[in-house]
């Protein structure tokens, strides 16, 4: 029997990347998946590409090789209505919900001063408003449910420390923190854990891009991946320059189990070490 057998979990930001990974490694361990994705470019993301359809489909289309159920919806985490409409369309088709995996976002470097208001506010609204929409569309199905359940949520290691050129992603990543600390308590009493994960540099589209591999660089123009790497490697403490999805996967699929079932309000650190450098 899988660690989470006959589980359901919704995971934000499931086309690809650290959700799709999510969505694998929880399916793998016996959940049905809702997967959520806006798939469409975000107006002030210009360093890499927006996920599609065609990749939440992709999704989809590994999850069921897994022969698990799996319900897709195209919802925006800054449109609560939305989001909760295709939470509960999920919940409807796959009749419970017992896992939150509150993973989408986005990255963007600039210096603090060149950050404009509409900077500002698309990020905070998608990576901290979307998160507590997440939860809030969330907990009714959790409480409802009677059987407890986990909440996680990707924050980073910018959730923990300052990184310049990413005030606004870095105040939205210590915000869910708030978001997670307040939750833990507040639902306690229903058995629902919350907690957050803390990933260093992992292994997708939103670092492997010539902006953040030139950001490690002291701002080279044409900056490669190969060049990046040992900048990368030596913010870790150990001899890595990135993770992997899965590494992030796995800590959430612990937290989502029973073996962490008197684990809540937690900060957890996959960085490498980068947090104690």
């Amino acid at each position: 029997m899988g660690r989470v057998e006959g589980k359901v979990a919704v995971i934000t930001g499931a086309a690809r990347s650290q959700g799709r990974s999510h969505a694998l490694r929880l399916a793998a361990e016996g959940a049905d998946i809702i997967a959520i994705d806006l798939c469409a470019p975000m107006r002030s993301v210009g360093m890499y590409p927006p996920a599609t359809e065609e990749d939440l489909a992709e999704t989809v289309r590994l999850v069921e090789e897994l022969d698990r159920r799996v319900v897709s919806r195209v919802a925006d985490v800054r449109d609560s209505t939305a989001l909760r409409a295709a939470v509960d369309d999920g919940v409807a088709e796959l009749g419970r919900l017992d896992i939150v995996s509150a993973n989408a976002g986005i990255f963007e470097i600039h210096p603090a001063l060149e950050i404009s208001d509409d900077d500002w506010h698309e990020m905070i609204d998608t990576n901290l408003t979307g998160v507590w929409n997440t939860c809030r569309a969330a907990l009714p199905h959790l409480i409802d449910g009677g059987r407890g359940g986990s909440i996680v949520i990707t924050s980073s290691t910018a959730g923990i420390k300052g990184v310049p050129n990413t005030v606004h992603y870095t105040a939205a990543k210590h915000g869910v923190v708030g978001i997670m600390r307040t939750l833990a308590n507040e639902f306690a009493q229903h058995s629902i854990r919350v907690n957050t994960v803390h990933p260093t540099g992992v292994d997708t589209v939103m670092i492997q891009n010539k902006k953040t591999w030139g950001l490690f660089l002291g701002g080279e123009e044409g900056a490669t991946r190969e060049a990046a790497e040992p900048a990368f490697a030596s913010s870790n403490a150990l001899p890595v320059p990135w993770v992997d999805p899965v590494d992030i996967s796995n800590a959430i699929l612990w937290l989502s189990s029973d073996e962490a079932r008197y684990v809540t309000g937690v900060m957890l650190p996959v960085d490498a070490g980068f947090t104690i450098r």
